[in-house]
């Protein structure tokens, strides 16, 4: 089916299930990126409830379009700074590895903002619907917001990846503590764990906290760096990605690599 024809009828049938939305649906020019646009903000805002399996497929058809036209990068195409430790600059909702990490928020459901570009929004909107239902059902299985410093596995579903690391960062709000970077490293140790656990042999690290938790770049680099290194000491079989978006972040993390700092 077309992309636009797919994105109609998924969005006729979000705009069906909440009326309130259409108002919304209205303002949308009727081609491919305007009806994406509102697919986007629709899925985005759609509580984590049952979905039937005809807007599943259709939903799927779309994304895996979407996939093969962004492109998928794999490990292999890529040289590695040190040993088993790589860097790549560019949108981790691409990277075929065994999981990929996304840095949550403690209600672990993703971001709720239409369209918004945070790494949590992106790697839900790109998963699909099924990411925040098996989210929400971790949730409930805890019965409690996820604690900073854990670290939760579900599928993938529609991305490259297999699985999806979500993990809850530390938020600075002012002058940056021993507590902040013990909790930023104990995310990186609980992604690790959870790799052991599950047998999983390449991960890719997002950039945990240096958004909108506002932990500063290069100190949280460090500590990415320092947690890797030691655990590759021990399971020198695990690759790690580091996955950056910001041309900053590229080149604190290239400065680290290969310094053995």
């Amino acid at each position: 089916m077309e992309k636009l024809e797919l994105l109609q009828k998924l969005n006729a049938y979000l705009i069906a299930e909440d009326p309130k939305l259409k108002t919304a649906a209205g303002s949308r020019p009727d081609t491919v990126e305007g009806q994406w646009q509102l697919f986007r903000a629709l899925v985005n805002v759609r509580p984590p409830r049952p979905v039937g399996r005809g807007f599943i497929a259709l939903q799927d058809e779309l994304l895996q379009q979407v996939r093969t036209q962004k492109g998928v990068v794999e490990l292999s195409a890529l040289t590695p700074y040190e040993d088993g430790i790589y860097l790549w600059l560019g949108d981790i909702t691409r990277l075929k590895v065994d999981a990929i990490v996304n840095a949550a928020n403690g209600e672990l459901l993703g971001c709720f903002v239409p369209g918004h570009h945070c790494i949590d929004n992106e790697i839900h909107t790109y998963a699909g619907v099924q990411l925040r239902l098996e989210c929400n059902a971790i949730k409930q299985s805890i019965r409690r917001s996820a604690a900073v410093g854990e670290a939760y596995i579900t599928r993938a579903y529609n991305l490259p990846s297999s699985f999806v690391l979500h993990t809850v960062g530390p938020c600075v709000g002012g002058l940056l503590t021993p507590q902040h970077c013990t909790a930023l490293a104990q995310c990186y140790r609980s992604c690790l764990q959870l790799m052991l656990d599950h047998k999983l042999k390449t991960i890719a690290f997002c950039c945990i906290s240096t958004g909108v938790f506002h932990f500063p770049k290069d100190k949280a680099a460090a500590i990415a760096l320092h947690e890797v290194r030691a655990f590759r000491q021990v399971h020198p079989e695990i690759s790690v990605l580091f996955n950056v978006f910001e041309a900053q972040d590229f080149e604190i993390y290239k400065a680290l690599l290969g310094s053995g700092r």
